[in-house]
């Protein structure tokens, strides 16, 4: 026990809003950080709304000075369908904030594997969401210069020297790709691949339409779960999830960027863009009232995104190889290269150094890494062997 440092558990209202209020302290004067939204934050930790307590549990805690002060902060988590799809039963821990200080970090790293290994976990990543992969995952290592998307994690250099020398592991990387959007940079077998599919008759590609909304969710459930099968710790999507996630996205949907690919009108491949809303959230400080609704709804008709968010990209494996990957990209070049197109940019969110085909997708597209981020493991018990993520090929 730290004579400096206590750490307390999150468990109170007024607990609660200092784990929200810690990061606003800390990187008060860093100019590319966006505060997150208080409610995205909070809904991750209420069982009513995170399914993941389904099948597993949460905790948070707080590191306070002698004085009392909150310094850091941390949670712990695991879910038992997603644990025992590893070589050991793995827990994750997040939402990690701390000054530079060593023993407080790893007093919060302690706290996490303590927690996680009296429930049976035996190894832990992080840091990570106790939810799906698009939000909260991974530690920034490079690319500070740039504003964090959307739900996405903006944390100091240092962070990383505390979690290596603790001795969490590189378990895989995720890559964001960027480019501006222009006919330059593209790869021609792109588009050689997408001319020879247009000449069959049994492919083709739309975008969404919000009128149809219930045929492409399922449509994007169906791909998802033939697509992503393959990928350790990914769950197949239910039909209540999908609804859920087109639901969350609704308010900021734009039809025209969210694309299906189609062989004998079965629903095969699909490339989901949306706005990057984090240029009108940090304009919010965290709020999400009725004076911020009325914020947002400005910002986003009088200063709109200029930039788009590859949330996602699947081509079932029946039809990979085959050009449809082209297919897709050409599909949103026919809609981006118009004079009315109001985006000049794209990212490509999440692309894990285990995925080589999709970063080879990136990569033809004329895209350029700019950011990275590290999920790491830790592994309770150091004579057992680590492996990092293993390759999908």
């Amino acid at each position: 026990m730290s004579n400096k440092y206590q750490i307390v558990e999150v468990n109170s209202n007024k607990r609660r809003k200092e784990f929200l209020e810690l990061p606003v302290r800390l990187y008060k004067n860093e100019e590319n950080w966006i505060r997150p939204l208080d409610n995205d934050i909070e809904e991750v930790f209420d069982p009513s709304k995170n399914k993941f307590f389904r099948n597993g549990d949460a905790n948070r805690w707080l590191l306070l000075d002698k004085d009392n002060n909150t310094i850091g902060r941390v949670a712990a988590f695991y879910d038992k369908k997603t644990a025992g799809t590893y070589d050991q039963p793995t827990g994750g821990m997040g939402f990690f904030e701390c000054i530079n200080d060593k023993e407080g970090a790893f007093m919060l790293f302690d706290t996490c594997r303590e927690w996680l290994e009296a429930r049976g976990m035996e190894a832990m990543d992080g840091p990570i969401n106790f939810g799906d992969r698009d939000r909260w995952w991974g530690l920034l290592v490079d690319g500070f210069d740039f504003e964090p998307n959307y739900c996405m994690p903006y944390n100091f250099p240092y962070y990383k020297e505390l979690f290596e020398e603790y001795g969490f592991k590189n378990f895989f990387n995720q890559y964001t790709y960027a480019r501006e959007i222009s006919k330059e940079g593209l790869n021609p077998v792109i588009e050689e691949k997408a001319n020879r599919l247009r000449t069959n008759p049994k492919y083709h590609f739309e975008h969404l339409d919000k009128n149809n909304l219930e045929k492409y969710t399922e449509d994007f459930r169906d791909i998802y779960n033939r697509a992503w099968e393959r990928y350790a710790g990914v769950k197949k999507i239910t039909k209540v999830h999908a609804k859920g996630l087109m639901k969350q996205l609704k308010p900021i949907l734009d039809e025209r960027i969210m694309l299906f690919g189609y062989y004998d009108n079965e629903p095969i491949a699909f490339f989901l863009m949306v706005p990057d809303v984090n240029q009108i959230a940090k304009h919010l400080n965290g709020k999400l009232n009725l004076l911020a609704k009325l914020k947002f709804l400005y910002y986003k008709k009088l200063n709109p995104p200029n930039k788009i968010l590859g949330l996602i990209f699947g081509v079932v494996p029946e039809h990979q190889g085959k050009g449809v990957e082209g297919g897709l990209v050409m599909a949103f070049g026919d809609i981006a290269l118009k004079k009315s197109f109001p985006y000049k940019y794209l990212e490509l969110n999440w692309i894990g150094d285990f995925n080589p085909a999709m970063m080879k997708i990136a990569e033809q597209i004329g895209a350029k890494i700019i950011k990275t981020h590290v999920t790491y493991r830790y592994m309770f018990d150091p004579t057992k062997p680590f492996k990092r993520m293993k390759k999908v090929s």
